[in-house]
């Protein structure tokens, strides 16, 4: 690991996927760490939910601290009332127990707060909230992206209960 770069723990302070870019703070305090796109987009997300934990590895350079990889993220706190009263009613074992499915975003809109997903050898479509997207960690999604998500059959049909970057996913399988 070069001289510069040191690993860290911090918080998501904000991230903008149409700037390409946004902010983390560390748990030690300090200025600002930057986090671009191209870094998160490594790790297998194009987004993270404002708040989120982050675990990370950060050099510094003559504009200030960027991080450069990233190894972890956890969702943020969640919140009362999240408005998911779908899920309220169902076992959380049941949601638990759902297997990780190998999806493509059809097309999501953060302004209404829900998209939809096609998951690999089934026609009907798979329904996703923002609050599942927050409680996974993410922010947004674009279409085309390649995710893994645990489905269920929820009051209104298929619906998402987990969302995550495909690459993330893989990941955490191999260990």
């Amino acid at each position: 690991m070069a001289d510069n770069v040191r690993k860290i723990r911090g918080r998501v302070k904000w991230f903008d996927p149409v700037k390409g870019f946004g902010f983390v703070v560390a748990e030690e305090g300090g200025k600002d760490i930057l986090l671009h796109a191209n870094v998160l987009r490594n790790f297998g997300q194009s987004s993270v939910a404002d708040d989120a934990g982050i675990e990370l590895d950060v050099q510094q350079t003559d504009r200030g601290e960027q991080a450069v990889t990233v190894y972890e993220i956890t969702p943020p706190d969640p919140m009362e009332n999240s408005g998911l009263a779908d899920l309220d009613d169902i076992d959380p074992e049941l949601i638990r127990a759902a297997p990780l499915e190998p999806a493509r975003i059809k097309w999501f809109d953060k302004g209404k707060g829900f998209g939809f997903a096609n998951t690999f050898g089934r026609e009907e479509d798979v329904f996703v909230h923002i609050e599942v997207l927050r409680r996974s960690g993410l922010a947004d999604l674009q279409p085309g992206e390649a995710l893994a998500i645990r489905v269920i059959e929820g009051k209104r049909g298929r619906m998402a209960t987990e969302v995550r970057g495909w690459e993330s996913a893989a990941k955490s399988s191999d260990d």
